[in-house]
This record gives C-alpha cells, structure tokens and sequence, in this order.
C-alpha cells in the first residue's frame, strides 16, 4: 500500500464515516462483547475519574465509562460521528463532554484524565506511534491506558494479506499490527503494559460488509482474498462457509490495559 499523509488519512476517514455513524451506532459487535467488558473490568473507574474516549465512533465505551460514574469526554474527529454517539449516551440517560478532535493531535492539557481509551479506531490512524505518545500525554501520572484494536497474525505474509483484507473492505483502514508490533508502539510511548489478552471477536459476513455498504465487485473480492488465503492467515480468521458461501470469519482483537509512570 502507497503510504498516506495524515492530511489524506484524515481525509478518507471522514468521507467514510460521516454517513455511516448510524451504522456504527447500532453496531452490535461494537456495543458489546466480552473484549469491552473486559477492557472496563481492567480500567475499573471510580466516580467522579475524568475519562476521555478517543476515535469514539457510536459512543460504546463512552457509555460503559459514563455507566460507572466517571466524568467522560468522548473525542472524535467525524462530528458525525459524535452526534451519533450522543444520541446513544442520551437513549441510555448518560451524559459527556463531546470534543472534535484528532488523535494525533489531541486538544487537551497534559496530565489531564485519569483514564484514556481507544477501542477498534487506531488502525485508522496515518501515525499509531503519535497517537499514543498523545495518550501518554493527556494522562495523569499513575492513569490508566485502555486499548484495543485488531490484531495482525504473526507470520509476515498471513499479516500482509489479512491487513489487505480489511482494506478492501473500508479503504479508511490504514495499518494494524501484530501483537508484539502493537506493544511495541504502546511501550515505546513510554506507559507501562500490565495486562494483555487477544479475544476473538465472531463477525458475520453480511453484516460485517454492509457496514461499509459494499458493493458485489467489493464482496466478490473478498470471498477471492478469503478463498485464497495462506494457510496462517485462515487459521487466525477461521472462516466459516455455507457451501461455497463465506457467512463468518472471526477477527482476533488485542486488549490492553497500561499505565503511565507515577
């Protein structure tokens, strides 16, 4: 893949998502799962913590952090996107602070939250690296990191062709990174990694792509890049058939919970 600016990145990302942020609202695999009960169970805030939800597309874990009591801000860069969030916060008798903003560039003080997530947005990113250095930034001494995203399988050709995968589908999609590269961008920011754990997440194919409102040559597509697969990348997606018909695949997702330094 040719290399984006972050100007471009930021660009495609916005064309993508503004009028798809129902679709993500409603999204059944973002709302819930045991990866984002077990990215709360991690961070476990306290009432009154201040809470900032980066990339926070329908709003999911801005809610489950509202729900414990803490002082949220959800920031996003599609204002679409957060309208669709409020909306959700709004359905459930939640509230937060919604701030238009770009994760590589957060507009926020330094050591200002005690708590910073990011669930499933920062391979969208054109930078991963400066995105976390930000979330270092904008966190107390002692805050907690929160995160997950896809994770890429560990042999080099499989991760090649999984992360192409996921491109053809939403060409916002910009890199992912296997479970070492991922810790690797998260501890060079200088926190601290406690915990970590890769959970499946079993995604439906239809649903999955009319998210993105694929079209049939973009389906097509993806059944032949399925169907093609190395044996490493359909062992990490295991995808499931109705007879010829690619229905299910499941996509491995890296949660981690880290700290900055006291």
């Amino acid at each position: 893949m040719a290399s984006r600016s972050a100007d471009d990145q930021r660009a495609i990302s916005r064309e993508r998502f503004a009028p798809r942020a129902e679709g993500y609202r409603e999204s059944a695999p973002h709302a819930s799962g045991p990866d984002l009960e077990l990215l709360l169970e991690w961070l476990s805030p306290a009432p009154g913590e201040s809470a900032l939800d980066v990339a926070t597309g329908g709003g999911h874990v801005a809610l489950a952090l509202a729900r414990t009591g803490a002082d949220v801000t959800a920031c996003d860069l599609t204002p679409e996107m957060l309208d669709a969030a409020g909306l959700l916060l709004a359905e459930h008798g939640c509230q937060a602070r919604f701030v238009v903003g770009d994760a590589l560039a957060l507009p926020f003080d330094d050591a200002s939250f005690d708590v910073v997530t990011c669930r499933i947005a920062a391979h969208h990113f054109a930078d991963a690296q400066t995105f976390f250095t930000e979330a270092a930034r904008v966190l107390k001494p002692g805050g907690r990191f929160g995160f997950q995203d896809q994770a890429l399988p560990p042999e080099g050709p499989s991760a090649v062709l999984t992360d192409a995968f996921e491109r053809t589908r939403d060409p916002s999609h910009n890199q992912s990174y296997n479970v070492d590269g991922w810790i690797t961008l998260i501890e060079r920011a200088g926190l601290v990694v406690e915990r970590r754990e890769v959970v499946g997440k079993h995604l439906d194919f239809a649903d999955w792509t009319a998210r993105q409102d694929c079209d049939e040559a973009c389906l097509a597509e993806l059944e032949q890049q399925m169907a093609e697969a190395p044996e490493g990348m359909r062992r990490w997606l295991e995808p499931e058939y109705d007879g010829e018909r690619l229905v299910a695949f499941t996509n491995r997702h890296l949660v981690v919970l880290a700290r900055k330094p006291a």
